[in-house]
């Protein structure tokens, strides 16, 4: 234990933060070694989702001397004379880290142009595009939890990096010095909301919204940064403001209305459902906290409302993408734990398709021609015969889009239902559902692969395992990653992987139910059923 004191002595010698100076003090001062095994006994990784984690102290932390230390290892595999873009939300020290980026990347003979405002992730990857740079950096922890921060590199094609990039920046990390030692400069670039936000609010209003413009919303940017441009981009686009959830309007770190700011968790959503039905809005939005996945709600014909999938608004928005663009060389992409819904809509439009590895990253990677893409995790990139705006996922894209296509369906007196219903007739229902299982041990996770990879089951709710793939050997060209795909009997499948961003083991599940007639109803109450079944033999095949 004498290394970790050692090493926790170094630190915060180094540290040009005074709070985690004093954490360290306290955790040294008490010494509590499980602490300190805690934040130096490992380290965040840079991956191809940069870093994430909890803030304070040590290198298994988010805090001012790792996130100089990436800018360092960035700085590095760029070389001098590069431009960084630089951008960042409203969660704890997101400003600060920005600069110490600004400062490291200018020290290092870089130039850097930073944010001048909490603003949303798809402004910076739009950025790095619009203004031709080398690299960016988002400061963000997208919907992870409060104490959470994160540190999202993106390269000159605007998308996220893939390997070998991150990779050598995690190499140069490594090799970086002790960050008192670093040269910092102060000569950066501003960028204002007229240098950046209305390029990007100009590039979304190219995007095919038709002329339907009468719908009402009611939206939340869950105490995150989206609220601001999405008012600008409605009104920028002819639509009128959503009405917004005040309680959740404006950045807020501690997202004190929510246990975990993500639309998808249980409760995120109720306070944007009071008040579309306060409201009688014909719609609901949500966004997350960096406005980078879009969250959509629609009325019930009964009355109340109900959130909308993934991958059912990938599918809608995928034939609105393909109905409002031409060209015999269009590309669709997902990933394959998304719905195979869009490989049928593909092949019914006549165009490519294409499956990716989970993750923004690599379905910017897919290929010529994409005017699509999206992820079952409520990302979406909206493109038109212009191309994509955004080579990353884009919640604010995103809403006006499904606000013009909820406005066209209204005006010819349907909803978005009767145009999901109209999919099921076409296609069959594709109806999906996630089993999803948060962690303190991440050790469980591994244990519960591995107990699926060398006892895969051989039955799952009546169905028959007809394959198993393991996904970690690389599967149909796709690069090797961790997970298993099983293919059942009667057009069903099964993902498990565990998160790259958060401590859970997710589950994609898939079922494909005819439908008999003009009535959704029998092969939704069927498809509800087997989804149910498949996740009871899943858990217990788990052993969690």
């Amino acid at each position: 234990m004498t290394d970790l004191v050692r090493l926790a002595e170094e630190w915060r010698d180094q540290d040009p933060d005074p709070e985690t100076r004093a954490e360290l003090d306290a955790i040294l001062e008490r010494n509590d070694l499980a602490a300190l095994e805690d934040r130096f006994g490992a380290k965040l990784e840079f991956g191809t989702a940069g870093l994430r984690g909890a803030l304070g102290s040590g290198p298994n932390r988010m805090n001012r001397v790792t996130v100089m230390r990436a800018a360092a290892g960035l700085a590095r595999v760029l070389g001098p004379g590069r431009h960084v873009v630089i951008g960042y939300d409203g969660r704890h020290k997101s400003d600060v880290f920005a600069a110490d980026t600004a400062r490291v990347l200018t020290g290092a003979g870089l130039r850097a142009s930073v944010m001048a405002g909490k603003w949303p992730t798809p402004v910076l990857a739009f950025a790095v595009r619009h203004l031709g740079a080398d690299a960016g950096v988002m400061v963000t922890a997208s919907h992870n939890p409060p104490q959470d921060n994160g540190y999202k590199v993106y390269w000159g094609d605007g998308a996220q990096i893939v390997p070998p990039i991150d990779q050598e920046i995690s190499a140069a990390i490594d090799a970086a010095g002790r960050v008192d030692a670093l040269p910092l400069g102060e000569d950066w670039q501003t960028l204002g909301h007229d240098d950046i936000v209305v390029p990007y609010l100009r590039a979304l209003a190219a995007l095919p919204l038709g002329d339907a413009r009468d719908i009402a919303v009611a939206y939340t940017p869950l105490h995150g940064v989206g609220g601001a441009t999405v008012s600008e981009a409605f009104r920028a686009a002819g639509f009128e403001v959503p009405v917004t959830v005040s309680r959740q309007a404006m950045p807020d770190p501690d997202f004190p209305t929510v246990a975990f700011p993500n639309p998808e968790e249980p409760g995120a959503m109720d306070l944007a459902l009071e008040l579309a039905a306060a409201t009688r809005a014909d719609l609901v939005i949500a966004n997350d906290p960096d406005a980078d996945r879009c969250a959509v709600g629609t009325p019930l014909p009964g009355g109340g409302y109900r959130m909308l999938t993934g991958d059912e608004v990938g599918g809608l928005l995928a034939e609105h993408v393909l109905r409002h663009t031409s060209g015999d060389d269009r590309l669709v992409a997902t990933s394959i734990v998304s719905s195979s819904l869009l490989a049928r809509i593909a092949a019914d439009h006549g165009v490519r398709h294409a499956e990716t590895l989970t993750g923004f990253k690599w379905i910017m990677k897919s290929g010529p021609g994409l005017v699509f893409g999206y992820e079952e995790a409520l990302g979406y990139s909206i493109g038109s015969d212009a191309g994509l705006p955004v080579h990353d996922k884009d919640g604010v894209g995103a809403a006006l889009a499904v606000a013009a296509m909820a406005a066209a369906a209204k005006r010819d007196g349907r909803s978005l239902p009767d145009l999901l219903d109209d999919q099921a007739r076409r296609y069959g229902l594709h109806a999906t559902a996630q089993l999803s299982v948060r962690v303190d041990d991440l050790s469980l996770i591994a244990k519960a692969i591995e107990r699926l990879r060398t006892h895969p089951p051989e039955r799952l709710a009546g169905r028959a395992v007809e394959s198993a793939e393991d996904l970690s050997l690389g599967v149909a060209g796709l690069p090797p990653t961790e997970g298993l795909r099983y293919r059942l009997s009667g057009d069903a499948r099964v993902v498990v992987r565990p998160s790259g961003t958060e401590p859970k083991l997710k589950c994609y599940l898939e079922v494909v139910v005819p439908v008999e007639g003009d009535d959704v109803a029998p092969a939704r109450a069927r498809a509800a059923r087997e989804l149910e079944d498949l996740k009871k033999d899943l858990a217990v095949a788990l052993g969690l």
